[in-house]
């Protein structure tokens, strides 16, 4: 009930461009250790099993900007349902593609945002890490649905998330999170259903999380 009041709200905003902005696993994990790759831009978020805020539940976030103003990021796997071509009904380009709209947090969810995997970055875009950028064009966009090189690829979401300045430090300390390094296959490669489980995995590997 609540995936589809969320599509319904998307689709019925202003969704008309691309905007440049600066198995299963057990439920009772104990804390994350506070030993982690510290906040910065490239960094992915995993939400702890405990979290309960709908907004970010189960989710996988990567950090696009982070400073002394506060924090901004892309939830990875909490695709809308909407088809991409429903979103840009006038791009020509995408209307027989298979492109989802991924839903990209609670703030500003009537913007779109692409996060794109480039060999050749162009002005009006910001680096998050090594080939990996916010922003671009409508142009772009077709280019990239038209005629990718092999390692290119993208993302469009609709919001994102974001944290006040010293908001997301405490919620680190109080365990609500783990971080990841920096990881283009982890924000492109991997399927968005088991995304966040398959963190969690890798967090438990090297004991990020202890039992």
């Amino acid at each position: 009930m609540r995936g589809g009041l969320i599509r319904k709200k998307i689709a019925a905003g202003c969704l008309a461009g691309i905007v440049l902005f600066f198995p299963s696993l057990p439920e009772s994990l104990a804390e994350f250790d506070p030993v982690q790759v510290p906040p910065a831009k490239g960094v992915l978020l995993v939400a702890h099993p405990s979290m309960d805020d709908p907004n970010f539940r189960r989710t996988v976030v990567l950090l696009v900007e982070h400073g002394p103003q506060g924090t901004l990021g892309f939830i990875l796997n909490r695709p809308s349902g909407i088809p991409l071509s429903q979103a840009l009904p006038d791009l020509a380009a995408i209307k027989e593609t298979g492109y989802p709209l991924f839903i990209g947090g609670p703030v500003s969810p009537n913007r779109m945002m692409m996060l794109v995997r480039l060999t050749e970055p162009r002005p009006d875009m910001r680096r998050v890490f090594d080939g990996i950028y916010v922003g671009g064009s409508l142009e772009l966009l077709e280019r990239l649905v038209t005629r990718p090189k092999p390692t290119e690829t993208f993302r469009i979401f609709a919001g994102m998330a974001g944290w006040a300045a010293g908001q997301l430090a405490f919620e680190l300390r109080q365990g609500a999170w783990a971080t990841l390094p920096p990881d283009a296959s982890i924000i492109f490669d991997h399927d968005p259903d088991t995304l966040w489980a398959e963190s969690l995995r890798r967090l438990q590997t090297p004991r990020t999380i202890s039992r």
